[in-house]
């Protein structure tokens, strides 16, 4: 298998394309029915990662994309529809959630199939595009594993750690050259305050955040995932910690306390499957 870089279709839309050793009917498959499996558990990977059990893809014309919140009924948080579906050679959907419009397609090629997204973007982007960054990536780890494991979602640890870095693009490309941990997702080519970088080692998330602008003095950062944040909240606030951030929700929803040594800790709300 191996990944092509995004390129630049037309001025406002973004592709990405990658090679898996399946034929296009199975790739389709994978694809859609699957998923759960190839779509990464893990903090910001949702719109609300403390609800969602796992992602969906519903087969037919008029079909939904969507985060499922409640197992019995299949609801959740619904993010496109189906407006194209030919197994085997196209998919597409229109957003619910921003102005964008994926196209999926399956190109037979020598290895298997060549899978193609394209995002087009006509106005607001609220995450609609990402399946262009994503999928080269997850995707192909997946058919990589596949054969070989459960078929279900990863269960990520109750503990992570973040590490502080002036430089996180940098640094996230020395750890996965000299360490050889595996990103997540592609290493970004620029940083804003709502970016950071996810390595998984095992089912423990490491991530990168920028520099310590507001944490003076902080490097590391353990993140405890809690069952209730709010009841975790009361508890440390009660017994006097200090607040350095309030509970805030950015995919994850968390806030940061000091310990009686200074030492910065992080609770986020866990997510179900956690």
């Amino acid at each position: 298998m191996s990944e092509q870089p995004n390129t630049q279709r037309k001025p406002n839309s973004i592709s990405s394309s990658v090679e898996v050793a399946a034929d296009p009917a199975t790739t389709f498959k994978v694809f859609t029915e699957e998923v759960n499996c190839w779509w990464l558990q893990g903090p910001i990977n949702f719109h609300d990662s403390t609800r969602a059990y796992e992602m969906r893809i519903e087969p037919g014309l008029g079909g939904r994309v969507l985060e499922v919140y409640d197992l019995d009924t299949g609801e959740g948080h619904e993010l496109a529809t189906i407006t194209h579906w030919e197994p085997g050679a196209r998919l597409a959907w229109k957003s619910l959630i921003d102005d964008v419009d994926t196209e999926v397609t399956f190109e037979a090629i020598a290895s298997g199939t060549l899978v193609t997204v394209v995002a087009t973007i006509k106005g607001e982007d609220r995450g609609g595009s990402a399946w262009v960054g994503m999928t080269p990536t997850w995707l192909a780890r997946w058919f990589e594993r596949r054969e070989h494991e459960a078929h279900t979602p990863l269960q990520m640890a109750k503990l992570a750690l973040v590490v502080h870095y002036a430089d996180p693009i940098a640094a996230a490309h020395w750890l996965q050259d000299v360490f050889g941990f595996s990103a997540a997702s592609p290493i970004p080519e620029a940083f804003t305050d709502h970016t950071w970088i996810e390595f998984h080692v095992g089912n423990v998330s490491l991530i990168l955040f920028a520099g310590t602008a507001g944490h003076e003095g902080v490097t590391h950062t353990p993140w405890v995932f809690v069952d209730d944040l709010d009841a975790q909240y009361g508890h440390v606030t009660v017994r006097g910690a200090e607040i350095v951030e309030e509970p805030t929700h950015h995919g994850a929803r968390w806030f940061t306390a000091k310990d009686l040594g200074g030492h910065q800790w992080t609770f986020a709300q866990a997510s179900p499957r956690m």
